[in-house]
């Protein structure tokens, strides 16, 4: 392999136009899972300008461009996945047919090993060092809106009717709901930032927000616009007011939900829901293929999804001290969190404790 690592400025627009390529190129040979805008130069490009140690591996035959690696990396060599703890797809885009070897790959990036939690299917190489395989739902809108809404009424037809209640209720209650697949005011983007952040800090857990280059990457995408990218943010109205929103990346066949959030004056209505499924008539219009839920067991993507792709995490290490002393550390972590998730006995009593300590935060 012939393999060069570049700073994110420093990648030509003849790479980024290969990269995007790639991608394209990936849905028609088989693996849609490579279109992820998470895996797309613009998203590398943006937590490059936001994060330090931001490098793209390109990979090249004859010449030619065939896989390129995003990563982040520290002064001892330690990498991650670009954005890990954010991004929901990981991994190396590639050429279809193309076969690498993990370990050479991290020696010419000059990493000791690479860490990973969302790595998307069809990566053998890195698939070989993973320690678990996740659950990650999605909702398929590519036969149109109509045909996703009929394999729910199949599943569960009692949720759709009890969810179209709400609308209306709502519309009754409070006013015309109206749903901009594509809002561009940067004011409403502030709006779900600060609804997320109490959203957060209201169930205990950590505020994303709270960290300045959080908040920087997501306005970064939100002004971020291709041919084959986007940050998409979504508002659903009622009576002029904003009910719910959510924001995320979208390629040209994959919507990843991100962040989403509501306002809890109209949890009654169960806006996030309803949110959810106007954003897949919007993605059906839009002639995507799916909306990427993102890994994780919760009520709502149970109740939305029409199937379940599959993502892995863990390390690939070479033989070297630091790779060992990474792993020891990080290790007993994840395999803590991935207990506690996956056993309702342990992780309902988790939750509720979470939620009372917010609560105790916030004087509730």
């Amino acid at each position: 392999m012939n393999i060069s690592v570049y700073r994110p400025g420093e990648l030509t627009a003849a790479d980024r136009a290969a990269w995007s390529a790639l991608q394209a190129a990936a849905v028609e040979d088989g693996s849609p899972q490579l279109a992820n805008p998470f895996l797309a130069p613009e998203f590398a490009l943006a937590v490059g300008r936001c994060r330090a140690g931001v490098r793209i591996a390109v990979v090249r035959e004859d010449g030619e461009p065939v896989g390129f690696f995003p990563y982040q990396r520290t002064a001892l060599g330690v990498g991650r996945a670009i954005g890990l703890g954010l991004s929901d797809a990981q991994g190396l885009v590639h050429r279809a047919g193309f076969q690498w070897d993990a370990r050479e790959l991290l020696h010419a990036c000059g990493l000791s090993v690479w860490e990973f939690d969302h790595l998307v299917e069809g990566q053998k190489p890195f698939e070989l060092s993973a320690s678990g395989a996740f659950r990650s739902p999605v909702m398929d809108v590519e036969q149109g809106f109509e045909s996703y809404l009929a394999a729910l009424r199949k599943r569960s037809p009692k949720f759709l009717r009890a969810t179209f209640a709400k609308e209306r209720r709502l519309g009754r209650d409070v006013g015309e709901v109206r749903y901009v697949h594509d809002e561009r005011d940067p004011e409403m983007l502030r709006t779900l930032i600060a609804w997320k952040s109490a959203q957060y800090r209201r169930t205990g857990r950590s505020d994303r927000f709270a960290r300045a280059w959080i908040v920087r990457l997501v306005e970064q995408l939100f002004h971020t616009r291709t041919e084959s990218f986007a940050g998409l943010l979504s508002v659903l109205y009622a009576g002029g007011r904003p009910v719910a929103a959510h924001f995320g990346p979208r390629s040209r066949q994959v919507l990843c939900c991100w962040f989403p959030s509501y306002d809890p004056a109209f949890g009654r209505f169960s806006p996030g829901l309803l949110l959810h499924l106007h954003m897949a008539e919007g993605a059906a219009a839009a002639g995507m293929a799916y909306l990427d839920l993102g890994r994780g067991d919760k009520s709502y993507k149970d109740s939305l999804k029409t199937r379940e792709l599959s993502v892995w995490e863990g390390w690939v290490m070479r033989r070297h001290p630091v790779a060992l002393g990474h792993r020891a550390r990080r290790a007993p972590v994840r395999a803590l969190r991935n207990t506690v998730v996956s056993r309702p006995e342990l992780f309902e009593p988790a939750d509720r404790l979470l939620k009372r300590v917010g609560r105790l935060r916030h004087g509730d």
